[in-house]
């Protein structure tokens, strides 16, 4: 494969498609604006005709040429690429720096037997030299390539599967925020593309005629609005999930592990286990209302490959039972997690005694929203505060954990989205140690483990002074003692 290889010419397939998909919308501006010029219906016809031929046949000559601008090939120490029309460039990898390889195809890329492979190294250092992509090749091809890549034999199976989908945790999907709020993203989202074809609800007096009919009947018109948005977010969060998470698995390769998911578009992600430094188990609050959970990566190099890119790219399941979660997330460390201690009173009462001040500021945005003359049930938001500062500072408490395992370091946090972070000890490279002047009254320290993976630190919040310098000591033997004084 040392010579140099081009795309797969069906793609001009692909791009025929596609920009007969685009041509559609393009044929109804032109038929608005040739209708406002009161042309006859056949001129009408002939100029959508024209314009949806120009759209395909200029996509198709930009493919063209893109295919023939654009080689690459592998050789025994580097990918190489070399791409563009008009500005050319030629980028290059060494295969040693490869850290991952995926492979994503859209139904049309899937209709002609087609893959677009991503190529990268996991570095978060920016520019263009830190992935590849070859868009597209066969599927036989890229399949073959990201075995070469990763080293795998052609015939080696899998060593295991860790997870498969189960449909039966389509129930755990509408458990999100953006179930809630499913109209109105869909609103907001169908705004832009409404108004280019002149249907803008705000000019043509929908908008207004809407809330007209709200404000006469408020007492039908808002609990409907609520449902429908509601129903709409239910079905959108459903649809999401089976496309997101249709034909999950998650398998366990010589050395690495390997997530292929989409219903329609599908990807295959590969991540090498020397990169990965622990699992997260992430639990929302609707979500663990339900009972279930999502366990993501802690590794290097993961991130989002641009602004655009809506994947999740450290999520390794999808939402399912808490406790199937669990075990999920043992398998991929590797060994079981560790029972978890809670934190001392102290931390506790410094969450109640923070609770007061919480709610003089709620009190007294009331009162000044009192002398604007709105009104006066706003005294029943302040009321209700209460009881949910308090709540809210038992369930913070609550949330707080923490455990030392043999190989792993864990540590739990959060009301609104509780994470328990396993942290392999190996993967702690310093630690960091803060104690606010509250805390120090209170004998209570913050510890903070150091990782090159995920966020970059974990914190173990609120721990006993004494307990938390220990668990450091011991989590990561020899990194903290020379810093320690004993008495």
């Amino acid at each position: 494969m040392t010579s140099w290889q081009t795309l797969s010419r069906r793609s001009l397939g692909v791009t025929a498609v596609k920009s007969a998909g685009i041509a559609a919308p393009a044929g109804v501006v032109v038929a608005r604006v040739a209708s406002g010029l009161d042309w006859p219906v056949e001129g009408v016809v002939a100029a959508c005709a024209a314009a949806a031929v120009l759209v395909v046949a200029g996509a198709l000559v930009l493919d063209v040429l893109w295919l023939r601008a654009t080689r690459w090939r592998l050789t025994g120490e580097r990918l190489e690429l070399r791409s563009g029309i008009l500005h050319r460039k030629h980028r290059s990898v060494p295969r040693e720096r490869i850290r991952s390889v995926d492979l994503k195809a859209d139904p049309v890329l899937r209709l002609f037997g087609l893959a677009a492979v991503k190529v990268g190294t996991g570095e978060h250092a920016s520019g263009e030299h830190d992935e590849l992509t070859l868009d597209p090749l066969a599927r036989q091809d890229a399949e073959k390539l990201r075995r070469t890549l990763l080293s795998l034999a052609g015939g080696q199976p899998p060593e295991g599967s860790l997870a498969e989908l189960d449909w039966a945790w389509l129930r755990y999907a509408p458990l999100t925020v953006w179930t809630v709020a499913g109209g109105a993203l869909v609103a907001g989202a169908a705004y832009k593309p409404l108004d280019a074809l002149g249907l803008n609800p705000v000019k043509n007096g929908l908008a207004d005629a809407l809330w007209e009919w709200i404000t006469e009947r408020p007492w039908q018109a808002v609990p409907l609005l609520l449902g429908l948005n509601v129903l709409v977010g239910l079905v959108g969060a459903v649809a999401v999930f089976a496309e997101y998470w249709g034909r999950y698995r998650l398998e366990r390769e010589p050395g690495r592990l390997r997530l292929t998911r989409g219903l329609l578009t599908t990807r295959s992600l590969t991540l090498a286990e020397r990169r990965l430094r622990g699992v997260e188990l992430v639990e929302g609050l609707l979500l663990r209302l339900g009972g279930g959970a999502r366990v993501k990566a802690v590794a290097t190099g993961l991130r989002k490959k641009d602004d655009e890119d809506v994947d999740d790219v450290s999520a390794l399941t999808p939402p399912m039972p808490r406790e199937l979660a669990v075990e999920v997330a043992e398998r991929i460390c590797g060994a079981p997690l560790p029972a978890l201690r809670p934190r001392p009173a102290a931390a506790r009462a410094r969450r109640l005694r923070r609770a007061p001040a919480e709610i003089a500021v709620v009190a007294a945005v009331a009162a000044a929203l009192d002398l604007l003359w709105l009104p006066s049930w706003i005294w029943l938001v302040a009321a209700l505060d209460v009881p949910f500062s308090l709540g809210y500072a038992l369930a913070e408490y609550r949330a707080l954990a923490h455990g030392l395992g043999e190989r792993h370091l864990v540590t739990r946090y959060g009301v609104a989205a509780r994470r328990t972070v396993a942290l392999d000890r190996d993967g702690v490279i310093g630690w960091t140690v803060t104690q606010s002047p509250f805390q120090r009254r209170l004998g209570l320290i913050t510890v903070t483990a150091t990782t090159a993976a995920g966020a970059g630190h974990y914190d173990v919040v609120d721990v006993g002074a004494e307990e938390g310098l220990e668990l450091a000591a011991r989590a990561v033997p020899g990194l903290l003692g020379p810093f320690l004084t004993t008495r």
